[in-house]
Protein backbone atom coordinates (compact mmCIF):
# COMPACT_ATOMS: atom_id res chain seq x y z
CA UNK A 1 0.00 0.00 0.00
CA UNK A 2 2.94 2.33 0.67
CA UNK A 3 4.46 1.79 -2.65
CA UNK A 4 1.57 2.66 -4.45
CA UNK A 5 1.53 6.27 -2.74
CA UNK A 6 5.13 6.74 -4.05
CA UNK A 7 5.33 9.71 -6.81
CA UNK A 8 8.06 10.30 -9.81
CA UNK A 9 9.21 13.21 -7.58
CA UNK A 10 10.39 11.02 -4.77
CA UNK A 11 12.14 8.84 -6.80
CA UNK A 12 14.19 11.82 -8.08
CA UNK A 13 14.73 13.42 -4.65
CA UNK A 14 15.65 10.11 -3.38
CA UNK A 15 18.07 9.63 -6.01
CA UNK A 16 19.71 13.03 -6.00
CA UNK A 17 19.86 12.84 -2.75
CA UNK A 18 22.31 9.83 -2.62
CA UNK A 19 24.16 10.82 -5.40
CA UNK A 20 24.94 14.32 -3.59
CA UNK A 21 25.74 12.36 -0.06
CA UNK A 22 27.54 9.83 -1.79
CA UNK A 23 29.68 12.58 -3.76
CA UNK A 24 30.55 14.32 -0.54
CA UNK A 25 31.91 11.37 0.76
CA UNK A 26 33.91 10.73 -2.12
CA UNK A 27 35.54 13.78 -2.13
CA UNK A 28 36.01 14.08 1.57
CA UNK A 29 37.87 10.44 1.45
CA UNK A 30 39.75 11.65 -1.60
CA UNK A 31 40.95 14.85 -0.25
CA UNK A 32 41.93 12.57 3.49
CA UNK A 33 43.80 10.16 0.77
CA UNK A 34 45.95 12.92 -1.06
CA UNK A 35 46.74 14.45 2.62
CA UNK A 36 47.54 11.24 4.85
CA UNK A 37 47.99 8.62 2.41
CA UNK A 38 45.07 6.39 3.95
CA UNK A 39 41.16 6.34 3.52
CA UNK A 40 39.25 7.47 6.58
CA UNK A 41 36.96 5.38 6.62
CA UNK A 42 39.22 2.51 6.81
CA UNK A 43 41.31 4.30 9.64
CA UNK A 44 38.32 4.57 11.42
CA UNK A 45 37.03 1.23 11.00
CA UNK A 46 40.69 -0.36 11.93
CA UNK A 47 41.02 2.05 15.06
CA UNK A 48 37.46 2.00 16.56
CA UNK A 49 35.62 -0.99 15.13
CA UNK A 50 38.22 -3.48 14.83
CA UNK A 51 39.02 -3.83 18.59
CA UNK A 52 35.21 -3.85 19.65
CA UNK A 53 34.53 -6.59 17.20
CA UNK A 54 38.03 -8.70 17.24
CA UNK A 55 38.35 -8.86 21.19
CA UNK A 56 41.41 -9.20 23.27
CA UNK A 57 43.60 -12.72 23.65
CA UNK A 58 43.72 -13.81 27.42
CA UNK A 59 47.18 -15.82 26.27
CA UNK A 60 49.91 -14.23 28.33
CA UNK A 61 52.21 -15.62 26.58
CA UNK A 62 50.93 -14.51 23.46
CA UNK A 63 50.50 -10.88 24.46
CA UNK A 64 53.84 -11.01 25.72
CA UNK A 65 55.54 -12.21 22.02
CA UNK A 66 53.60 -9.79 20.11
CA UNK A 67 54.44 -7.05 22.64
CA UNK A 68 58.12 -7.71 21.44
CA UNK A 69 57.54 -8.21 18.44
CA UNK A 70 55.93 -4.59 17.96
CA UNK A 71 58.33 -2.90 20.22
CA UNK A 72 61.38 -4.37 18.10
CA UNK A 73 59.35 -3.30 14.58
CA UNK A 74 58.73 0.03 16.58
CA UNK A 75 62.87 0.71 17.03
CA UNK A 76 62.99 -0.59 13.31
CA UNK A 77 60.85 1.87 12.03
CA UNK A 78 62.74 4.77 13.68
CA UNK A 79 65.76 3.75 12.95
CA UNK A 80 64.90 3.42 9.33
CA UNK A 81 62.94 7.07 9.42
CA UNK A 82 66.13 8.84 11.19
CA UNK A 83 66.89 12.05 9.23
CA UNK A 84 69.95 13.68 8.90
CA UNK A 85 71.62 16.62 8.65
CA UNK A 86 72.06 17.20 4.78
CA UNK A 87 75.70 18.12 4.22
CA UNK A 88 75.00 20.48 0.87
CA UNK A 89 72.05 22.45 3.08
CA UNK A 90 72.04 26.02 1.37
CA UNK A 91 71.97 29.18 3.44
CA UNK A 92 68.92 30.50 4.53
CA UNK A 93 69.33 34.14 3.76
CA UNK A 94 71.44 34.34 0.93
CA UNK A 95 69.90 31.42 -0.90
CA UNK A 96 66.19 30.31 1.19
CA UNK A 97 65.49 33.55 1.74
CA UNK A 98 65.58 34.74 -1.71
CA UNK A 99 63.18 32.43 -3.29
CA UNK A 100 60.44 33.24 -0.53
CA UNK A 101 61.15 36.89 -1.52
CA UNK A 102 60.97 36.00 -5.46
CA UNK A 103 58.11 33.22 -5.09
CA UNK A 104 56.15 34.28 -1.70
CA UNK A 105 56.86 30.87 -0.65
CA UNK A 106 58.27 29.12 2.15
CA UNK A 107 61.00 26.15 1.16
CA UNK A 108 61.68 25.22 4.58
CA UNK A 109 59.22 23.39 7.52
CA UNK A 110 58.94 24.21 10.65
CA UNK A 111 60.00 20.48 11.29
CA UNK A 112 63.02 21.03 9.21
CA UNK A 113 64.10 24.30 10.84
CA UNK A 114 63.07 22.85 14.46
CA UNK A 115 65.63 20.20 13.88
CA UNK A 116 68.60 22.72 12.94
CA UNK A 117 67.89 24.97 15.65
CA UNK A 118 68.63 21.24 17.46
CA UNK A 119 71.67 20.76 15.53
CA UNK A 120 72.75 24.03 16.29
CA UNK A 121 71.97 23.82 19.88
CA UNK A 122 74.02 20.49 20.17
CA UNK A 123 77.13 22.24 17.74
CA UNK A 124 77.62 25.51 19.10
CA UNK A 125 76.20 25.68 22.96
CA UNK A 126 77.94 23.94 26.31
CA UNK A 127 77.08 23.33 29.98
CA UNK A 128 80.03 26.93 30.43
CA UNK A 129 78.54 29.29 28.41
CA UNK A 130 76.39 31.22 30.72
CA UNK A 131 80.08 31.56 32.50
CA UNK A 132 80.73 34.11 29.25
CA UNK A 133 78.06 37.19 28.45
CA UNK A 134 78.48 37.08 24.78
CA UNK A 135 77.88 33.33 24.92
CA UNK A 136 74.85 32.68 27.48
CA UNK A 137 73.00 35.47 24.87
CA UNK A 138 74.12 33.01 21.98
CA UNK A 139 72.47 30.28 23.76
CA UNK A 140 69.38 31.28 23.55
CA UNK A 141 69.39 32.94 20.76
CA UNK A 142 69.68 29.75 19.05
CA UNK A 143 66.63 28.56 20.61
CA UNK A 144 64.41 31.61 19.42
CA UNK A 145 62.27 30.80 17.05
CA UNK A 146 61.53 34.24 15.56
CA UNK A 147 64.57 34.83 12.96
CA UNK A 148 64.73 38.56 13.85
CA UNK A 149 65.00 37.41 17.16
CA UNK A 150 67.88 35.84 16.46
CA UNK A 151 69.57 38.61 14.41
CA UNK A 152 69.12 41.02 17.20
CA UNK A 153 70.72 38.94 19.82
CA UNK A 154 73.55 38.27 17.43
CA UNK A 155 74.23 41.75 17.11
CA UNK A 156 73.49 42.07 20.96
CA UNK A 157 76.40 39.37 21.56
CA UNK A 158 79.22 40.92 19.13
CA UNK A 159 78.82 44.53 20.97
CA UNK A 160 80.25 42.67 24.01
CA UNK A 161 83.02 40.96 22.37
CA UNK A 162 84.11 39.17 19.16
CA UNK A 163 81.55 35.60 19.42
CA UNK A 164 82.56 33.29 16.62
CA UNK A 165 78.80 31.84 16.94
CA UNK A 166 77.11 35.98 16.52
CA UNK A 167 79.25 35.84 12.99
CA UNK A 168 77.81 32.09 12.31
CA UNK A 169 74.50 33.17 13.34
CA UNK A 170 74.50 36.52 10.66
CA UNK A 171 76.50 34.96 7.87
CA UNK A 172 73.66 31.99 7.65
CA UNK A 173 70.17 34.33 8.02
CA UNK A 174 71.18 37.98 7.42
CA UNK A 175 73.83 37.96 4.81
CA UNK A 176 72.03 38.33 1.45
CA UNK A 177 74.49 37.26 -0.64
CA UNK A 178 77.16 34.61 -0.66
CA UNK A 179 79.95 37.37 -0.55
CA UNK A 180 78.61 38.86 2.26
CA UNK A 181 77.91 35.51 3.75
CA UNK A 182 81.94 34.81 3.27
CA UNK A 183 83.28 37.69 4.74
CA UNK A 184 80.96 37.22 8.00
CA UNK A 185 82.67 33.63 8.20
CA UNK A 186 86.25 35.12 7.42
CA UNK A 187 85.17 37.32 10.62
CA UNK A 188 84.29 34.25 12.25
CA UNK A 189 87.10 32.07 11.90
CA UNK A 190 89.33 34.43 13.19
CA UNK A 191 87.43 34.60 16.12
CA UNK A 192 86.66 31.19 16.66
CA UNK A 193 90.38 30.18 15.84
CA UNK A 194 91.42 32.43 18.80
CA UNK A 195 89.19 30.45 21.28
CA UNK A 196 89.93 27.12 19.86
CA UNK A 197 93.49 28.09 20.91
CA UNK A 198 93.00 28.84 24.27
CA UNK A 199 90.23 26.24 25.18
CA UNK A 200 93.37 23.69 23.36
CA UNK A 201 95.91 24.40 25.81
CA UNK A 202 93.10 24.33 29.25
CA UNK A 203 91.19 20.60 27.98
CA UNK A 204 92.90 18.95 30.27
CA UNK A 205 91.63 20.88 33.73
CA UNK A 206 88.63 19.13 33.65
CA UNK A 207 85.36 18.48 32.31
CA UNK A 208 83.89 21.97 31.44
CA UNK A 209 87.31 22.84 30.18
CA UNK A 210 86.78 19.44 27.90
CA UNK A 211 83.44 20.38 26.99
CA UNK A 212 84.26 24.14 26.08
CA UNK A 213 87.31 22.39 23.61
CA UNK A 214 84.74 20.30 21.69
CA UNK A 215 82.32 23.23 21.17
CA UNK A 216 85.11 25.55 19.61
CA UNK A 217 86.60 22.43 17.78
CA UNK A 218 82.81 21.89 16.53
CA UNK A 219 82.48 25.50 15.80
CA UNK A 220 85.71 25.67 13.87
CA UNK A 221 85.10 23.33 11.52
CA UNK A 222 81.49 24.24 10.79
CA UNK A 223 82.99 27.28 9.85
CA UNK A 224 86.06 25.97 7.73
CA UNK A 225 83.47 23.82 6.16
CA UNK A 226 81.08 26.75 4.89
CA UNK A 227 83.68 28.96 4.09
CA UNK A 228 84.96 26.35 1.39
CA UNK A 229 81.26 26.29 0.57
CA UNK A 230 81.17 30.03 -0.05
CA UNK A 231 83.95 29.25 -2.54
CA UNK A 232 82.54 26.67 -4.24
CA UNK A 233 79.34 28.79 -4.74
CA UNK A 234 81.35 31.60 -5.85
CA UNK A 235 82.95 29.20 -8.14
CA UNK A 236 86.57 29.26 -6.66
CA UNK A 237 86.11 25.04 -6.76
CA UNK A 238 89.47 24.17 -7.12
CA UNK A 239 89.84 26.39 -3.66
CA UNK A 240 87.04 25.04 -2.32
CA UNK A 241 88.53 21.89 -2.60
CA UNK A 242 92.36 22.81 -1.44
CA UNK A 243 90.34 23.93 2.17
CA UNK A 244 87.84 20.55 2.31
CA UNK A 245 91.07 18.80 2.10
CA UNK A 246 93.15 20.30 4.68
CA UNK A 247 90.13 20.39 7.17
CA UNK A 248 89.92 16.93 6.34
CA UNK A 249 92.86 16.18 7.60
CA UNK A 250 93.36 18.52 10.45
CA UNK A 251 90.11 17.17 12.04
CA UNK A 252 89.87 13.66 10.43
CA UNK A 253 87.87 12.16 13.23
CA UNK A 254 84.84 14.58 12.99
CA UNK A 255 82.48 12.79 10.37
CA UNK A 256 79.36 13.85 11.46
CA UNK A 257 79.44 17.08 9.30
CA UNK A 258 80.10 14.69 6.60
CA UNK A 259 82.27 17.15 4.77
CA UNK A 260 83.39 14.21 2.15
CA UNK A 261 80.04 14.72 0.46
CA UNK A 262 81.44 18.26 0.00
CA UNK A 263 84.51 17.37 -1.37
CA UNK A 264 82.84 14.84 -3.95
CA UNK A 265 80.67 17.08 -5.12
CA UNK A 266 83.31 19.94 -5.96
CA UNK A 267 85.74 17.30 -7.45
CA UNK A 268 82.77 16.03 -9.94
CA UNK A 269 82.45 19.37 -10.94
CA UNK A 270 86.81 19.71 -11.70
CA UNK A 271 86.03 16.59 -13.41
CA UNK A 272 88.29 14.63 -11.15
CA UNK A 273 87.15 11.28 -11.60
CA UNK A 274 90.22 9.40 -10.25
CA UNK A 275 90.32 11.65 -6.61
CA UNK A 276 86.43 11.01 -6.49
CA UNK A 277 87.21 7.14 -6.64
CA UNK A 278 90.00 7.72 -4.29
CA UNK A 279 87.65 9.71 -1.61
CA UNK A 280 84.93 7.16 -2.02
CA UNK A 281 87.36 4.31 -1.39
CA UNK A 282 88.48 5.70 1.78
CA UNK A 283 85.41 6.38 3.13
CA UNK A 284 83.43 3.53 1.72
CA UNK A 285 82.87 2.00 5.19
CA UNK A 286 79.42 0.51 7.21
CA UNK A 287 79.33 3.62 9.46
CA UNK A 288 77.59 5.75 5.97
CA UNK A 289 75.26 2.44 5.60
CA UNK A 290 77.25 1.18 2.62
CA UNK A 291 77.74 4.51 1.54
CA UNK A 292 79.23 4.61 -2.32
CA UNK A 293 79.51 0.58 -2.15
CA UNK A 294 80.00 0.31 -5.87
CA UNK A 295 82.24 1.89 -8.56
CA UNK A 296 82.33 1.22 -11.97
CA UNK A 297 85.42 0.03 -13.81
CA UNK A 298 85.69 0.22 -17.35
CA UNK A 299 86.16 -3.27 -19.53
CA UNK A 300 89.86 -4.11 -19.85
CA UNK A 301 89.18 -4.58 -23.49
CA UNK A 302 89.18 -1.03 -23.16
CA UNK A 303 92.21 -0.22 -22.20
CA UNK A 304 91.81 -0.64 -18.35
CA UNK A 305 90.39 2.77 -17.74
CA UNK A 306 88.87 3.00 -14.72
CA UNK A 307 85.40 4.49 -15.41
CA UNK A 308 84.57 7.58 -12.25
CA UNK A 309 81.01 7.37 -10.48
CA UNK A 310 78.63 9.73 -9.29
CA UNK A 311 76.87 8.43 -6.46
CA UNK A 312 74.07 8.67 -4.64
CA UNK A 313 73.98 10.17 -1.29
CA UNK A 314 72.71 7.53 0.11
CA UNK A 315 74.60 5.32 -1.05
CA UNK A 316 75.37 3.71 -4.72
CA UNK A 317 77.99 4.77 -7.38
CA UNK A 318 76.49 5.24 -10.72
CA UNK A 319 78.77 6.30 -14.15
CA UNK A 320 79.79 9.60 -14.41
CA UNK A 321 82.61 10.36 -17.01
CA UNK A 322 81.81 10.45 -20.74
CA UNK A 323 80.16 7.28 -21.68
CA UNK A 324 81.22 7.54 -25.39
CA UNK A 325 84.91 7.43 -24.20
CA UNK A 326 84.58 5.47 -21.07
CA UNK A 327 82.48 2.57 -23.03
CA UNK A 328 84.71 3.41 -26.47
CA UNK A 329 81.14 4.40 -28.10
CA UNK A 330 78.03 6.79 -27.67
CA UNK A 331 75.43 5.02 -26.04
CA UNK A 332 71.76 4.70 -28.02
CA UNK A 333 68.71 2.46 -27.55
CA UNK A 334 69.05 1.52 -31.42
CA UNK A 335 72.53 0.55 -31.32
CA UNK A 336 72.45 -1.63 -28.13
CA UNK A 337 69.51 -3.24 -29.89
CA UNK A 338 71.49 -4.16 -32.98
CA UNK A 339 74.55 -5.43 -31.30
CA UNK A 340 73.48 -6.11 -27.34
CA UNK A 341 75.06 -4.62 -24.60
CA UNK A 342 78.72 -4.65 -23.80
CA UNK A 343 80.27 -5.93 -20.76
CA UNK A 344 80.89 -2.49 -19.65
CA UNK A 345 77.57 -1.40 -20.44
CA UNK A 346 75.90 -4.35 -18.64
CA UNK A 347 78.46 -3.15 -15.34
CA UNK A 348 76.97 0.06 -15.99
CA UNK A 349 73.07 -0.91 -15.85
CA UNK A 350 73.88 -2.90 -12.71
CA UNK A 351 75.37 -0.13 -10.82
CA UNK A 352 71.83 1.63 -12.21
CA UNK A 353 69.16 -1.42 -10.39
CA UNK A 354 71.72 -0.81 -7.43
CA UNK A 355 71.37 2.71 -7.11
CA UNK A 356 67.18 3.03 -8.26
CA UNK A 357 66.61 -0.01 -5.82
CA UNK A 358 68.24 2.05 -3.19
CA UNK A 359 66.75 5.40 -4.27
CA UNK A 360 63.79 4.98 -6.28
CA UNK A 361 62.58 8.52 -6.34
CA UNK A 362 66.24 10.11 -7.68
CA UNK A 363 65.69 9.30 -11.75
CA UNK A 364 62.58 10.81 -12.40
CA UNK A 365 64.05 14.51 -10.65
CA UNK A 366 67.53 13.32 -12.95
CA UNK A 367 65.38 12.73 -15.93
CA UNK A 368 63.31 15.97 -15.07
CA UNK A 369 60.36 14.02 -14.97
CA UNK A 370 59.58 15.69 -12.08
CA UNK A 371 59.88 19.25 -11.07
CA UNK A 372 62.69 20.21 -8.38
CA UNK A 373 62.98 22.17 -5.38
CA UNK A 374 65.31 23.45 -3.21
CA UNK A 375 66.60 20.70 -1.04
CA UNK A 376 65.68 20.58 2.82
CA UNK A 377 68.12 21.07 5.31
CA UNK A 378 67.43 17.58 6.59
CA UNK A 379 66.95 14.54 4.36
CA UNK A 380 65.64 10.62 5.04
CA UNK A 381 67.58 7.91 3.67
CA UNK A 382 66.35 6.63 0.63
CA UNK A 383 63.48 8.85 0.88
CA UNK A 384 61.81 11.60 -1.66
CA UNK A 385 64.35 14.21 0.50
CA UNK A 386 67.62 12.89 -0.29
CA UNK A 387 66.56 12.88 -3.71
CA UNK A 388 66.06 15.85 -4.36
CA UNK A 389 68.94 17.24 -2.60
CA UNK A 390 71.16 14.85 -4.54
CA UNK A 391 69.86 16.05 -7.99
CA UNK A 392 69.61 19.45 -6.77
CA UNK A 393 73.53 19.32 -6.73
CA UNK A 394 74.28 16.95 -9.45
CA UNK A 395 72.03 17.17 -12.62
CA UNK A 396 74.56 19.65 -14.01
CA UNK A 397 77.13 17.02 -14.00
CA UNK A 398 75.13 14.43 -15.55
CA UNK A 399 73.97 16.85 -18.42
CA UNK A 400 77.48 17.21 -18.74
CA UNK A 401 78.04 13.52 -19.51
CA UNK A 402 76.73 12.72 -23.32
CA UNK A 403 74.73 9.35 -23.03
CA UNK A 404 74.42 9.06 -19.29
CA UNK A 405 70.62 10.07 -18.85
CA UNK A 406 69.96 8.09 -21.85
CA UNK A 407 71.08 5.24 -20.63
CA UNK A 408 69.71 5.86 -17.25
CA UNK A 409 66.53 6.68 -18.77
CA UNK A 410 66.42 3.10 -20.98
CA UNK A 411 67.53 1.03 -18.16
CA UNK A 412 66.20 2.67 -14.30
CA UNK A 413 62.21 1.02 -14.46
CA UNK A 414 63.71 -2.54 -15.32
CA UNK A 415 64.66 -2.16 -11.37
CA UNK A 416 61.18 -2.50 -10.12
CA UNK A 417 60.56 -6.19 -12.24
CA UNK A 418 63.23 -7.56 -10.11
CA UNK A 419 61.67 -6.40 -6.65
CA UNK A 420 57.87 -7.07 -7.11
CA UNK A 421 56.97 -6.61 -3.16
CA UNK A 422 59.83 -3.85 -1.99
CA UNK A 423 58.07 -3.62 1.03
CA UNK A 424 58.37 -7.56 2.50
CA UNK A 425 61.62 -8.17 0.62
CA UNK A 426 64.70 -6.01 -1.31
CA UNK A 427 66.91 -7.47 -3.65
CA UNK A 428 70.43 -6.64 -3.26
CA UNK A 429 69.02 -3.98 -0.26
CA UNK A 430 66.45 -4.28 3.33
CA UNK A 431 63.45 -3.75 2.23
CA UNK A 432 62.01 -0.22 1.45
CA UNK A 433 60.72 1.54 4.54
CA UNK A 434 57.36 2.03 4.91
CA UNK A 435 57.49 5.64 6.68
CA UNK A 436 59.84 7.51 4.73
CA UNK A 437 56.35 9.31 2.93
CA UNK A 438 55.56 10.53 6.62
CA UNK A 439 58.88 11.65 7.49
CA UNK A 440 59.34 13.42 3.33
CA UNK A 441 55.82 15.28 4.17
CA UNK A 442 57.33 17.06 7.61
CA UNK A 443 60.74 17.72 5.81
CA UNK A 444 59.59 19.11 2.64
CA UNK A 445 57.06 22.55 1.95
CA UNK A 446 53.51 21.57 1.52
CA UNK A 447 53.58 22.97 -2.23
CA UNK A 448 56.00 19.95 -3.15
CA UNK A 449 54.04 16.71 -4.54
CA UNK A 450 55.93 13.80 -2.17
CA UNK A 451 57.15 10.95 -4.17
CA UNK A 452 55.47 8.07 -3.43
CA UNK A 453 57.23 4.41 -3.67
CA UNK A 454 56.19 1.81 -4.00
CA UNK A 455 52.69 3.87 -5.50
CA UNK A 456 49.68 2.67 -3.21
CA UNK A 457 46.53 1.70 -4.59
CA UNK A 458 43.43 3.59 -3.81
CA UNK A 459 41.47 2.36 -0.88
CA UNK A 460 38.39 0.09 -1.56
CA UNK A 461 36.03 2.74 0.13
CA UNK A 462 37.13 5.47 -2.54
CA UNK A 463 36.08 2.93 -5.50
CA UNK A 464 33.07 1.88 -3.74
CA UNK A 465 31.89 5.77 -2.88
CA UNK A 466 32.85 6.60 -6.24
CA UNK A 467 30.97 3.48 -7.74
CA UNK A 468 27.64 4.63 -5.14
CA UNK A 469 28.34 8.55 -5.96
CA UNK A 470 27.92 7.60 -9.98
CA UNK A 471 25.05 4.55 -10.26
CA UNK A 472 23.07 7.18 -7.78
CA UNK A 473 23.71 10.21 -10.56
CA UNK A 474 22.65 8.12 -13.08
CA UNK A 475 19.46 7.20 -11.32
CA UNK A 476 18.69 10.59 -10.73
CA UNK A 477 19.25 11.79 -14.31
CA UNK A 478 17.02 8.48 -15.36
CA UNK A 479 14.21 9.46 -13.21
CA UNK A 480 14.17 12.93 -13.43
CA UNK A 481 14.07 12.16 -17.92
CA UNK A 482 11.55 9.58 -17.55
CA UNK A 483 9.52 9.27 -14.48
CA UNK A 484 6.59 7.24 -15.11
CA UNK A 485 9.22 4.67 -16.17
CA UNK A 486 11.59 4.52 -13.74
CA UNK A 487 8.72 4.62 -10.84
CA UNK A 488 7.40 1.11 -12.54
CA UNK A 489 10.84 0.17 -12.14
CA UNK A 490 11.75 1.27 -8.93
CA UNK A 491 7.82 -0.20 -7.74
CA UNK A 492 8.92 -3.53 -9.00
CA UNK A 493 12.29 -3.36 -7.71
CA UNK A 494 10.97 -2.87 -4.38
CA UNK A 495 8.29 -5.42 -4.63
CA UNK A 496 10.92 -8.04 -5.20
CA UNK A 497 13.03 -6.29 -2.57
CA UNK A 498 10.52 -6.88 0.22
CA UNK A 499 8.57 -10.23 -1.18
CA UNK A 500 10.45 -12.67 1.33
CA UNK A 501 9.25 -9.79 4.73
CA UNK A 502 6.04 -9.98 3.23
CA UNK A 503 5.95 -13.78 2.97
CA UNK A 504 7.57 -14.07 6.02
CA UNK A 505 5.02 -11.84 7.61
CA UNK A 506 1.60 -13.82 6.15
CA UNK A 507 3.23 -17.51 7.49
CA UNK A 508 3.27 -15.59 10.83
CA UNK A 509 -0.59 -13.92 10.50
CA UNK A 510 -1.48 -17.35 9.91
CA UNK A 511 0.56 -19.20 12.83
CA UNK A 512 -0.02 -17.01 15.48
CA UNK A 513 -3.80 -16.24 16.80
CA UNK A 514 -5.52 -13.69 15.40
CA UNK A 515 -6.55 -11.87 18.67
CA UNK A 516 -2.38 -12.22 19.39
CA UNK A 517 -1.49 -10.94 16.28
CA UNK A 518 -4.24 -7.85 16.50
CA UNK A 519 -2.85 -6.80 20.01
CA UNK A 520 1.17 -7.27 18.80
CA UNK A 521 0.29 -4.70 15.52
CA UNK A 522 -1.08 -2.12 18.26
CA UNK A 523 1.73 -2.40 19.98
Amino acid sequence: MFLNTLTPKFYVALTGTSSLISGLILIFEWWYFRKYGTSFIEQVSVSHLRPLLGGVDNNSSNNSNSSNGDSDSNRQSVSECKVWRNPLNLFRGAEYNRYTWVTGREPLTYYDMNLSAQDHQTFFTCDSDHLRPADAIMQKAWRERNPQARISAAHEALEINECATAYILLAEEEATTIAEAEKLFKQALKAGDGCYRRSQQLQHHGSQYEAQHRRDTNVLVYIKRRLAMCARRLGRTREAVKMMRDLMKEFPLLSMFNIHENLLEALLELQAYADVQAVLAKYDDRQYLLQHLFSLHSDSSLGGQGQGCHSFPCGVCLPSTALELALGVRFSPEAASRRGLSTAEMNAVEAIHRAVEFNPHVPKYLLEMKSLILPPEHILKRGDSEAIAYAFFHLAHWKRVEGALNLLHCTWEGTFRMIPYPLEKGHLFYPYPICTETADRELLPSFHEVSVYPKKELPFFILFTAGLCSFTAMLALLTHQFPELMGVFAKAFLSTLFAPLNFVMEKVESILPSSLWHQLTRI
